[in-house]
């Protein structure tokens, strides 16, 4: 064989070698995907399509769920936003004196914590916060490379007569009404500029060879329920009505119940007592508009990634801080361990791994933080609390099968259909008790913890309760 022929041929086989490796680093990185779009929704209930309601128009959010996996038993590890997120973002559990309430930093709390968005970062991250990821954007600080929140007042009225009588007003003050109805264009709101926000930075972060960690937290549903008019008719207020569970029975203790304080701020809501029902299916309407809303603005985002082509290479995760409360047991807001309060929306779209499935296993919001961890190759600090759920994801069935979630003195665990909460001293002793069997009372109606014959149930679900609240619980 002459020497050009023989040269012609190692260069044909060179050639076909590299366009080999080229085509297998590119199947690789797709089953481990580098960037994260880490999108956090407040006070979002799973009261959504994919899981099982047909009332809620939220179109991009039902196309997420057909292309990721959604958890139909997630639930967060304390129903207050603060606590919550600084819970999620260090994948440790709340206790008596950590993780407590709406002002919780994770810098103060649990100082030495290395955070995901930290980890991340320390790891060749870019790490972006924008809206709400923390409930005190200045928490956390060295975790991110940039963070930004849209500049107004906190409420974001644009109807004029509120913004003037809001204007300057603290949290608990001033004329602030429940929710608006404005003929304006969707980025009047802070929401919108959230989102915008979001696709400038994809359209920077395309050509950059750092992984990205981008975070998105939308405001809405949170009260006031603002949002364009566009929006609100897109429902009738006619079909609207209260839930099933709008009652209080005797059975349950009376601490589980609060008189909604977060709600009861605004002028327009009486001080006391049940609201008017024309006034809760307003709120209700309310409430359905702004989730339209957001779904929305993430459809914007979502479109802008495929748009860029980064969606080969990105990990979506949608999630709620909490759950809440819309006239179900006769309480708005969250604040409770009622599963309105504690289950929460949460879906993980990982490009050659998910494409619209389910799972019925029950999962901690401490376990986030391990989860994506371990999906792009990062070991965890050994503060983390939470389990991966990789193992569903890769079609297993896990080990873990429970969940623990407290609201000071109330702490519950999740176990199978059972919800037992125990309100308990500073010793960890129980003063009140209930457990509900959903598999007979998905609507938490009847108190179990009391009757005679599930008092052997009580004392084992009180022992794994303590056994499973965390080493540092009582600290």
């Amino acid at each position: 064989m002459n020497k050009t022929l023989i040269f012609v041929l190692s260069l044909f086989l060179s050639l076909m070698s590299c366009k080999d490796e080229k085509k297998a680093l590119k199947v690789t990185q797709q089953k481990t995907p580098k960037n994260i779009l880490f999108i956090a929704v407040d006070d979002l209930r799973p009261e959504l399509n994919f899981y099982g309601a047909n009332h809620i128009k939220s179109p991009n959010l039902d196309k997420l769920a057909s292309e990721g996996l959604v958890f139909e038993r997630a639930y967060c590890n304390v129903p207050v936003c603060g606590a919550s997120r600084a819970s999620l973002l260090t994948g440790m559990r709340p206790t008596r004196h950590r993780f407590i309430n709406y002002k919780t930093r994770a810098d103060i709390d649990v100082p030495d914590a290395i955070s995901l968005p930290n980890l991340l970062k320390q790891n060749g991250y870019t790490t972006i916060s924008n809206g709400k990821i923390y409930h005190n954007n200045e928490d956390d600080g060295l975790a991110w490379s940039s963070r930004w929140f849209p500049e107004g007042n906190i409420r974001d009225y644009q109807i004029e007569k509120n913004v003037k009588d809001n204007a300057g007003s603290g949290q608990a003050q001033g004329g602030a009404i429940s929710h608006e109805m404005a003929q304006v264009h969707d980025t009047a709101y802070f929401d919108g500029k959230i989102a915008q926000k979001g696709i400038a930075d994809l359209r920077a972060l395309k050509n950059k060879k750092e992984p990205f960690f981008l975070a998105l937290g939308f405001m809405k549903p949170h009260l006031p329920f603002n949002a364009p008019k566009k929006y609100w008719d897109l429902y009738d207020r006619n079909n609207i009505e209260l839930p099933e569970s709008y009652v209080q029975p005797k059975s349950t203790p009376r601490k589980a119940f609060h008189n909604f304080g977060e709600l009861r701020q605004y002028n327009n809501i009486p001080k006391k007592g049940d609201l008017p029902e024309d006034l809760a299916k307003e709120l209700i309407h309310g409430y359905y508009a702004c989730v339209s809303y957001i779904d929305a603005q993430i459809g914007l985002v979502l479109g802008e990634l495929k748009r860029l082509e980064l969606e080969d290479d990105t990990i979506v995760i949608l999630w709620g801080d909490h759950g809440w409360n819309l006239g179900d047991h006769k309480l708005w807001c969250k604040h409770v361990t009622f599963e309105t309060a504690l289950r929460t929306p949460l879906i993980i779209k990982v490009p050659g791994k998910t494409k619209g499935e389910k799972t019925d296993a029950i999962t901690e919001y401490i376990d986030i933080y391990p989860t994506l961890t371990e999906l792009v190759g990062i070991k965890a600090p050994k503060t983390i609390e939470g389990t991966s759920f990789v193992p569903i994801l890769n079609g297993k069935t896990p080990e873990k099968n429970w969940a623990v979630s407290k609201f000071k003195d109330a702490v519950t665990l999740i176990k199978g259909d059972l919800f037992y909460t125990e309100w308990t001293s500073d010793d960890g002793v129980a003063y009140a008790r209930m457990l509900f069997d959903h598999k007979t009372d998905p609507l938490e109606l009847d108190n179990l913890a009391e009757k005679p014959e599930y008092q052997d149930t009580v004392e084992a679900l009180a022992k794994e309760l303590r056994a499973k609240w965390g080493k540092d619980f009582l600290n």
